[in-house]
């Protein structure tokens, strides 16, 4: 599957039925990058087959849906009850495609099997053998292999430091419309693991660090007045921040896992307070964009901004 906490989030591929060098460089990183001499197979798609996972219970699961829909527009998939696990189980399963990302809902109806609930996000790939062996090659642990679900084939990896995701393929490919944004796949890692994840995700996904600031303004982290280390990362999965800390995090931070991209922070803002998202904190500008962080009925917390310039 792909989620994070029965009332939070994380992005499954049965949902689907139902994601150069930078302005700042660590030279550890991109040095060992360069070295890299066998690049492994691109099998990454687009951002908009690379969904959240969300897990709700089941009594929340058709208000969530209603309020993200509100917020962001969008259609959805049939909703239907599934097994999506190697080992018996029982969800409500469903996908939201909206402009800013696409989500995958879950409503189990039964006990969440091991390490289910625990993935970020499911990536749709071109070949998941492939995806498995690159995965493994760039530093992945696989703790889930390759088993079926309705519609394909799945595995759950476990990248440096924690990171938790899915890997999919489709019998039939899917075909969804680009997003008109891209949403930020947000990462929390401690200062021990920062470049080994960073550079196996790099490996695995050909992506590239398009900035790593030592001192970004810890307000972005809930943490004004001082500061921290911010990577950002962009490839055919789409966007990946990784915020790199003590683990010394004030509430709501490190309890979402997906920043989503706006035009108009306010109006967005309006609409999901009518829809019954709580603001957990107000709006402010940091990094050329204004942000607010809001929790969804149901539980699912989210990171919301709109661009204000270049990003540092």
């Amino acid at each position: 599957m792909h989620g994070k906490q029965m009332f939070g989030a994380t992005t499954l591929g049965i949902a689907l039925l139902v994601a150069g060098g930078g302005l700042w460089t660590w030279p550890s990183i991109t040095s060992v990058a360069a070295q890299t001499t066998a690049a492994p197979p691109d099998i990454a798609i687009g951002p908009q087959y690379d969904t959240t996972h969300v897990y709700v219970a089941p009594d929340q699961f058709d208000r969530f849906v209603s309020s993200l829909l509100a917020t962001f527009g969008g259609t959805v998939s049939k909703q239907g009850v599934f097994t999506v696990t190697p080992t018996p189980s029982s969800t409500m399963s469903q996908l939201v495609l909206t402009p800013a990302g696409t989500v995958s809902v879950f409503g189990f109806k039964t006990p969440v099997p091991y390490p289910f609930g625990e993935e970020r996000t499911g990536y749709l790939v071109t070949d998941l053998d492939n995806a498995v062996e690159a995965a493994r090659a760039a530093g992945a642990d696989v703790l889930v292999t390759q088993f079926k679900d309705p519609i394909g084939l799945d595995a759950v990896i476990q990248w440096p430091g924690g990171v938790n995701m899915q890997l999919y393929w489709h019998t039939t490919a899917p075909s969804y419309k680009p997003l008109e944004t891209i949403p930020e796949n947000r990462i929390y890692v401690s200062s021990d693991c920062a470049d080994n994840f960073t550079r196996s995700f790099i490996s695995f996904s050909h992506g590239k660090i398009v900035s790593d600031n030592p001192q970004a303004l810890g307000i972005e982290i809930g943490k004004p007045g001082e500061t921290y280390r911010r990577i950002r990362i962009e490839s055919t999965f789409g966007k990946l921040a990784v915020f790199v800390t003590d683990g010394h995090l004030p509430y709501p931070y490190g309890r979402e896992s997906t920043g989503y991209e706006v035009a108009n922070l306010t109006e967005t803002l309006t609409k999901a307070k009518t829809a019954g998202v709580e603001i957990l904190v107000d709006p402010f500008t940091s990094d050329r964009r204004t942000s607010s962080m809001v929790q969804f009925p149901g539980g699912y917390v989210a990171e919301i901004h709109s661009i204000t310039g270049k990003s540092n």
